[in-house]
């Protein structure tokens, strides 16, 4: 029985860069031994809802159910506001309820498994549901997804904060984040199979498979060993609603993170517009789009680890450089559409510059989660990431709405320099945050 364990160690010692597993920070000292399996564990669980989370993208696999079953054409527009907004707005009411579980885990495996019975429901969608009816009965079950998803994310973070070492997080959501990877590069090569449109049946099967996903990161959030941790404090969601605008109003950090955040939203809005500005140049339909999927699956497998060691040495650098970087994209995108010429006309300048925010945009996500997990303490950990969360989520409706009318109003190519502008202005408040690590 040690064998496994020694291996076990030295593997966790050569993916964190460890000379020692038992190197821990801000976590109880009852989760210190049991640091390498829990971090395997995060790991294959994060692998099973990235593969999820792929299958069911919201930006590409359902609204060709959609197609498929024949809904309306206004429902695929409803696909990506309920997927992003319906996981993030109710985390605020969330952590209350959490705050009570002295192991948070459990719901961690709740939230798994919901989502899990959500992707079986869409998959026999696919193969029965039809017209208005069956996309009415898509988007009802995707709000349950997202608030699923929803409950898993705070409790996610929160479990990680108890396991997890500070300067090790980072490095782990960058190895995830390179698993990841992989998993969108073989998803977009089987769909470049798929050629027009996979039928009914092929998205069965890609739902199916991420059911099967989601089931694997309940399980293996069922496995970790989670010291019990305190109760008190817990509110019901008006109070910690109450709670949070105080913390907005008093922390002032948090408030200047909250503000770096919402303005690095450029990157995630900037990316379905560099995707559109490639289809409309070339024409490609679904070859283009796999192309971008599996760009995106090669830049997040260089990207992620390399962003996960920098997060862990300071966050706000990361954040700083990633605004940065997105400025630079969102630019070069709208100058390749502006400038003539035949190689313009095609899709690989965008998938380029799609690759690039790709990474850049790994840099956001990785600096941001771990900036919020390392700067909230372990007694109010669920609470400050469900009220950035939820923040998020208003401001993604928001801003989003905004967008979209800019983008009828200037163009495409012109929207990207208002979001290259958004960007800039995140890498300056970033570079003012103070430093976490």
């Amino acid at each position: 029985m040690a064998a496994p364990e020694i291996s076990q160690s030295r593997l966790y010692e050569w993916l964190t860069g460890d000379e020692d597993s038992r190197m821990c920070k801000d976590i109880p000292d009852e989760a210190c031994d049991e640091q390498p399996r829990s971090f395997f564990l995060h790991l294959v669980a994060s692998l099973g809802n990235k593969l999820a989370d792929e299958l069911s993208s919201a930006r590409l696999v359902l609204p060709w159910l959609m197609g498929v079953i024949g809904a309306p054409l206004w429902m695929v527009g409803l696909l990506v506001p309920i997927r992003e907004a319906g996981a993030l707005l109710p985390q605020l009411f969330v952590a209350g309820f959490i705050r009570l579980r002295p192991e948070r885990k459990w719901a961690w495996v709740a939230g798994g498994l919901l989502q899990a019975v959500a992707a079986a429901l869409l998959a026999l969608l696919a193969l029965f549901g039809s017209g208005a009816v069956g996309g009415g009965l898509v988007l009802a079950v995707l709000v349950a997804l997202s608030l699923a998803r929803g409950l898993s994310s705070v409790a996610t973070k929160d479990v990680l904060g108890k396991t997890i070492s500070k300067q090790r997080r980072g490095t782990l959501m960058g190895w995830s984040g390179s698993m990841a990877g992989a998993v969108t590069l073989a998803a977009g090569a089987v769909l470049v199979l798929f050629d027009d449109r996979p039928g009914e049946l092929a998205l069965a099967v890609l739902l199916g498979i991420a059911a099967l996903g989601w089931a694997l990161n309940a399980l293996c959030a069922a496995r970790i060993r989670e010291a019990p941790g305190a109760v008190g404090g817990g509110e019901n969601a008006w109070d910690s609603v109450r709670l949070g605008l105080r913390l907005l109003r008093e922390d002032r950090a948090f408030l200047h993170f909250n503000l770096s955040r919402a303005l690095l939203l450029a990157s995630a809005l900037a990316l379905p517009y560099v995707a559109l500005l490639g289809q409309q140049q070339s024409g490609t339909a679904l070859g283009g789009l796999g192309v971008l999927i599996v760009v995106s699956g090669l830049a997040g497998m260089v990207a992620s680890p390399v962003w996960g060691k920098r997060a862990d040495a300071s966050s706000r650098r990361v954040m700083r450089d990633a605004g940065l970087g997105a400025t630079f994209c969102c630019l070069l995108a709208a100058a390749i559409a502006w400038l003539p010429g035949a190689w313009s006309q095609t899709v690989w300048p965008y998938a380029l510059v799609y690759a690039l925010l790709v990474i850049i945009h790994a840099g956001v996500r990785l600096g941001r989660k771990t900036y919020i997990v390392d700067m909230a303490g372990s007694d109010r950990r669920a609470l400050y990431v469900a009220l950035s969360n939820t923040i998020t989520g208003v401001l993604m409706l928001a801003v989003g709405g905004l967008v979209g009318a800019l983008a009828q109003w200037l163009g495409t190519a012109a929207l990207m320099v208002v979001l290259a502008l958004m960007a800039l202005a995140a890498a300056a408040s970033a570079s003012r945050l103070p430093e976490v690590e």
